[in-house]
């Protein structure tokens, strides 16, 4: 019993203890020692995102705590300045949004949750099936490939103003559609045919990128992973789930994240498409905010900033759980 007390005593004055943790300050200033190059590179691209991004995000936060809109915001008419007259009314913004007489951003949260995960599916999976297909061998390949990815080629005013005339009630879809009895539906006027075509529209400008992106990541994987499968008689299927889509797992997570940042954030397809006297029902989060900001008198700055900081409170949520999750699969596969 001694010797063991004895040695453990010994080991513990051999042992160094261990340095406290330096200070913020003290690493900071250790970093610009080591990597000063590096700071003085990023010092102008920190300086122009402050400027552009940091003062007009950190403005549009504080707006959200006032009653500011068009009639009580400083302007300056000829000679004659008005300085601000509006006030701090705390998180009252806020509650109105959510529990207010009228309430409108629940209806446009639900459409927005609903928007983003047809799209992304949409997109994603459509991506993922033409880009297996274009990966094969076959006649005319490129020519395919060019004529897929000229969607996202052409800028993507031009595809939604040609799709808003394509859907119009004598365009060219409603006269196939006649042609064949099958109905020619609203689809610039009816509510649900209006989702239903933002959805379509969106799908047909966001699969190209998804096509590309699997398409680099499918000649990434090694031709003898799918040898070997084949060898120990795998399907085609199971060589697609077993070799294809693990291969695929770092594209496929990043290009999913991506577009559903952009789909949620997805403006200018809903705003042309629609125009700016569209149906409310067919309006998501930042076309909603719009509205409150330019479509009414007086202008509401503080609710429609209020709904930009909510919107991207769930982006910046949202993706923190999603890397968090793929960590996680990543940690147990």
């Amino acid at each position: 019993m001694t010797t063991a007390v004895q040695g453990r005593a010994r080991k513990e004055r051999s042992d160094p203890e261990p340095e406290p943790r330096a200070g913020w300050s003290t690493r900071l200033r250790r970093s610009y020692d080591q990597h000063w190059y590096a700071w003085v590179m990023c010092t102008p691209v920190v300086v122009v995102l402050g400027a552009l991004v940091g003062f007009p995000l950190v403005q549009g936060v504080l707006l959200t705590f006032t009653n500011a809109n068009s009639l009580n915001v400083g302007r300056t008419i000829g000679v004659n300045h008005i300085p601000d007259s509006y006030t701090w009314t705390g998180f009252s913004n806020y509650v109105d949004l959510l529990t207010g007489a009228d309430n409108q951003l629940v209806p446009h949260f639900v459409w927005t949750i609903a928007w983003t995960f047809l799209c992304v599916a949409l997109t994603v999976s459509t991506g993922l099936g033409l880009a297996v297909l274009m990966n094969r061998k076959m006649r005319g390949r490129t020519f395919y490939r060019l004529l897929l990815i000229l969607p996202w080629a052409v800028p993507t005013f031009v595809t939604v103003f040609s799709w808003r005339l394509l859907l119009s009630d004598g365009g060219a879809v409603n006269g196939l559609l006649g042609l064949l009895h099958l109905g020619t539906p609203s689809w610039l006027s009816s509510p649900y045919w209006m989702k239903t075509a933002a959805i379509l529209v969106n799908t047909w400008c966001g699969v190209p990128f998804m096509m590309l992106s699997f398409l680099g990541g499918l000649q990434s994987i090694p031709s003898e992973l799918y040898e070997a499968a084949e060898m120990d008689g795998a399907t085609p299927w199971q060589r697609f789930t077993q070799v294809t889509l693990p291969g695929l797992r770092p594209v496929s997570s990043t290009v999913t994240l991506l577009g559903i940042i952009w789909t949620f954030n997805q403006f200018t397809v809903i705003y042309l498409l629609f125009g700016a006297g569209g149906s409310d029902s067919v309006q998501i989060l930042v076309t909603y905010a719009y509205q409150l900001f330019f479509g009414q008198m007086p202008q509401d700055y503080a609710g429609s900033a209020a709904v930009g900081v909510i919107c991207l409170s769930i982006l910046v949520v949202f993706t923190a759980f999603y890397r968090r999750w793929l960590s996680r699969n990543e940690a147990t596969a």
